[in-house]
């Protein structure tokens, strides 16, 4: 019978399992893991997402909002994103590294929404822009029920003990636990300060050594006679073996001229553009000289230290996608020119892998939580005025990878959308291959009648009556900043959505004459925003008007970057200056110039063009608001990024460490000796 020949055909696997049923086997299993990560996974979300209750009016410090809030073990919030233990590294009970493979494991998923925030040139105040991207998240997540990660840069301390405060978003929109996020984190930004600086020394140490031995003594200290008498080169050391076009693999075998192309950089002193660098605001060590010891035997020179955020090694982070191309980015950083105008790299110092070790934690995005208990990444840290910006290409592929098909990630550009969303697009899209579904751009009253013609706005002073009295004239004035800014990032064929970021002193005629100004620029739409006191309920409409954008323009198939890369440096700066910041020319000062035929001839002509410049106006000047055009756009200097992948053009006299004001914000920092608690931080 049909029954028994089954019977006989399946009696063999008495016992032994066979193939089939092992297979099965495995697909069942696999089905059951899934089906109970799933379980996992929801269970997760329903205990960590809440929507805020009992929020006060008007809102407390951000500090005593954040300390007041639920924070859930981060273990939970890993879970509730869809992450299994051996994904992340817990650092303490709220905050986790994510591995950057996770990307190729969620690989199933899909890739979620794309969505990018920016804002209008702002008053040194700031205008919300970090507020709205947790706002927006908390309302996509917590109210509107859809996954959702918003990727946010780290915190300088240089700015959170200056003037600008930490950047964990504000009021009832923000990251927690805030003073962990605004002081240290995870420790990225000394990875990068100990890392920088161990190449700025390395390199004013191999010139003091290059000058005062001669060749042979220098080769035998690089390569010395181990135990047996042999000679071994380090591992690191072939890299500049094949620069030289040397194929041996015995240092003995090298002739003479060999061994002195080998161990003498050559490298010129007087061009040394590697700079030290330090995570505070200190003026003073823009220019300093070192080599004063008596020691170094008259080698001085002069240098500077940068702001850590502004060191090459923080852009590397931010647009490395992998650690394999981490170290091949940080080899290729040049730190000067040879006598011959020969690059000289951290592979030619032989330092590439002590670099790798030093920031091989900080590769990794770090996990935190919203005070609505929704997800977020933060990783990197450069400031768009003087580096790139944005926060990592890492961070964004391991979101968009952890919401997966119809989920949102959010992330944030920094400053005005001149520099921030610029290099969104020029930079960090050109190298990641994403494209963004949609725009937000944040808008404040306050800010417009700035750019309208009101008083000057200076931190910690009172604000003037046209700030806090309604003054529609103002408003529609600087609306003009606004508009340019819509039609900036619409060039790039990004639908935008305006953010109007609401203050209790706005009115609603101030705030219809913003929306309306805005529609009328060809925003897809303008939403009036609540988030710093009401929390994501406060942004709900925004989290709809941008999901909208983002299912109408699922493909991005519009996005366009602003300009070929093998458009010449000068051509390229002045497609940014004229296009964008409606420049009429653009002056290369002799230095500049100079730059520029050396970046040439090294190379680098390729590369794109990374804007250091003011953040308060589309122009090189502070003081030019609104939509100022025409103006020439001074270049004073050049850097060259080699290992982060662009040049750094300066516009005018930038510096690249802040100085501290008079009253700076580290008046109102302190820790309570009875709880523990760290105090006014803002």
């Amino acid at each position: 019978s049909l029954h028994t020949h089954a019977r006989t055909r399946a009696e063999p696997s008495r016992g032994v399992p066979t193939q089939r049923t092992t297979s099965l086997s495995r697909l069942l299993r696999s089905a059951l893991d899934t089906m109970g990560n799933a379980v996992s996974q929801h269970v997760a979300k329903h205990k960590s997402i809440r929507k805020l209750t009992g929020i006060i009016s008007p809102a407390p410090s951000d500090i005593d909002i954040a300390q007041a809030a639920t924070v859930h073990p981060i273990k939970t919030i890993a879970a509730a994103c869809g992450l299994q233990e051996e994904d992340y590294e817990p650092y303490g009970h709220y905050k986790a590294k994510i591995s950057e493979k996770v990307v190729t494991k969620l690989g199933s998923r899909g890739m979620g929404y794309y969505v990018v925030v920016a804002g209008i040139n702002p008053t040194p105040l700031g205008e919300g822009k970090s507020t709205t991207t947790i706002g927006l998240a908390q309302a996509m997540g917590a109210h509107l029920g859809k996954n959702c990660v918003a990727c946010i840069r780290q915190p300088s301390m240089g700015p959170t003990f200056g003037i600008k405060g930490g950047a964990a978003g504000g009021g009832y929109s923000q990251v927690i636990p805030m003073e962990e996020m605004n002081l240290h984190l995870t420790g990225d930004i000394h990875a990068i300060g100990v890392a920088n600086n161990l190449l700025a020394a390395a390199v004013d140490a191999r010139v003091f050594h290059e000058a005062t031995q001669k060749d042979d003594a220098l080769f035998d200290r690089l390569c010395p006679k181990n135990k047996q008498g042999k000679r071994e080169f380090a591992a690191v050391m072939f890299k500049r073996l094949k620069k030289l076009g040397i194929t041996k693999t015995d240092p003995d075998d090298l002739t003479l001229e060999e061994k002195s192309k080998f161990a003498r950089l050559d490298i010129d002193k007087d061009k040394i553009s590697w700079r030290r660098v330090v995570d505070m605001n200190d003026r003073f060590l823009r220019l300093i000289t070192v080599g004063q010891n008596s020691t170094e035997k008259g080698h001085t020179r002069q240098t500077g230290f940068d702001i850590t955020v502004a060191s090459e090694i923080m852009a590397v982070l931010a647009m490395t996608t992998s650690l394999s191309d981490m170290e091949a980015r940080l080899g290729n950083m040049v730190v000067a020119p040879d006598m011959q105008g020969v690059p000289v790299t951290a592979d030619d110092l032989g330092i590439t892998g002590a670099l790798v070790a030093l920031m091989r934690d900080a590769l990794k995005p770090t996990l935190l939580q919203t005070v609505e208990g929704t997800p977020v990444l933060v990783h990197a840290g450069p400031f768009a005025n003087i580096a790139s910006g944005n926060s990592s290409i890492i961070a964004d592929q391991v979101g968009l990878a952890m919401v997966g098909t119809g989920g949102f990630v959010v992330t944030e550009a920094g400053f005005g959308a001149d520099i921030g969303l610029e290099k969104f697009v020029n930079l960090k899209c050109r190298s990641s291959g994403l494209k963004p579904n949609a725009a937000v751009l944040v808008a404040t009253v306050r800010a417009l009648k700035l750019h309208g013609g009101g008083p000057p706005v200076k931190p910690g002073q009172q604000l003037a009556g046209a700030y806090t009295d309604e003054n529609t004239a103002l408003v529609a004035a600087g609306a003009s900043n606004m508009v340019r800014h819509i039609a900036n990032t619409r060039s790039f064929g990004i639908p935008v959505v305006v953010a109007i970021n609401s203050f209790p002193t706005d009115t609603p005629a101030e705030l219809e004459l913003v929306r309306q100004a805005a529609i009328a620029a060809g925003a897809s739409d303008a939403v009036v925003c609540a988030h710093h006191s009401q929390g994501g309920a406060g942004a709900v409409n925004l989290a709809l008007a941008v999901a909208k954008a983002c299912e109408e323009n699922p493909d991005a198939a519009d996005f366009k970057l602003l300009y070929p890369a093998d458009l010449s440096i000068k051509d390229k700066i002045s497609k940014i200056a004229t296009d964008l910041y409606k420049a009429g020319a653009v002056e290369f000062s002799a230095k500049a110039e100079e730059q520029i035929a050396l970046f040439t001839a090294q190379g680098f002509a390729h590369l794109p063009i990374c804007m250091a410049k003011t953040q308060y106006s589309f122009s090189h000047d502070a003081n030019l608001k609104g939509a100022p055009e025409g103006f020439t756009l001074p270049i004073g200097d050049l850097r060259c990024s080699a290992g982060a992948g662009f040049l750094v053009p300066l516009v005018g006299e930038f510096p690249t460490i802040p100085g501290l004001p008079t009253r700076p914000a580290y008046y109102e920092i302190s820790v309570d000796l009875v709880t523990e608690k760290v105090m006014g931080l803002s």
